[in-house]
């Protein structure tokens, strides 16, 4: 079925079907019917030339579409979607730079914040859980959480317990290499806000079989409220 797809994209991808040369076939179709002396043999009147010839481009139009679509859709398959001939958009240098490096501790005057491994986590699998709580609305908050690569790690997903509309979300290997640590990043965007209290995100990830040491991990987050900013910085607890 592979095989079967590539020759067809090859096919869909050389073809170039000639428009002006359907038509055309068509028109003079349309003129040797309406030739004088042609008998009608009881047909209703025809409608003018102009809207015949209108109808027929549509027609020729309607037929390329469908024959692309058609294609298209035997190509497909179960392969992702994806734009064709449009190359992907370098990651902006904001997603990759450090988040908050000059952060002290865990809390930074209207922000506070803290770091654990779900204890439901087992020896494949484990959830790094952000808690950060807030005397303040914020108007900015983008939060980063890396996981140490020790093995085996890789994303099974991330979520977060204020609305999914309300951010933009990344993951990510370190260095843009496979092997590299794991970092999520939640960026609030703009326009919204995140209202004064409790809030929590989470990173889901794969590991090596057996107990895992988070003590390498690392979670960091910016924010602003009322006009002032606030950074912090942490980790997790190193296992025994």
């Amino acid at each position: 079925m592979d095989d079967v797809r590539k020759r067809l994209r090859d096919a869909a991808a050389e073809h170039r079907p000639d428009r002006e040369r359907m038509l055309a076939r068509v028109e003079r179709g349309m003129e040797r019917d309406a030739a004088p002396g042609a008998p009608s043999r009881g047909r209703p009147p025809r409608p003018a030339p102009w809207l015949r010839i209108a109808g027929a481009t549509a027609a020729v139009a309607g037929v390329l579409a469908l024959g692309g679509y058609a294609v298209a859709s035997v190509v497909h398959g179960d392969e992702p979607s994806r734009t064709v001939g449009t190359p992907a958009a370098p990651e902006p240098p904001a997603a990759t730079r450090p988040l908050a490096p000059d952060a002290k501790g865990v809390e930074d005057g209207y922000l506070w914040s803290d770091g654990s491994v779900d204890p439901k986590s087992n020896d494949f699998w484990a959830q790094s859980t952000l808690t950060f709580k807030t005397g303040k609305p914020l108007t900015a908050l983008t939060v980063e959480l890396r996981v140490a690569q020790t093995g085996g790690v890789a994303d099974t997903g991330n979520w977060r317990s204020l609305p999914a509309g309300d951010f933009t979300v990344s993951v990510r290997e370190a260095g843009g290499e496979a092997g590299g640590d794991l970092v999520y990043r939640w960026t609030l965007k703009a326009g919204r806000t995140v209202p004064a209290g409790k809030h929590v995100f989470a990173g889901q990830y794969n590991h090596a079989e057996g107990g895992r040491d988070a003590g390498d991990d690392t979670y960091a987050a910016e924010a602003t409220a009322s006009g002032r900013k606030a950074a912090v910085r942490g980790d997790f607890a190193r296992t025994s």
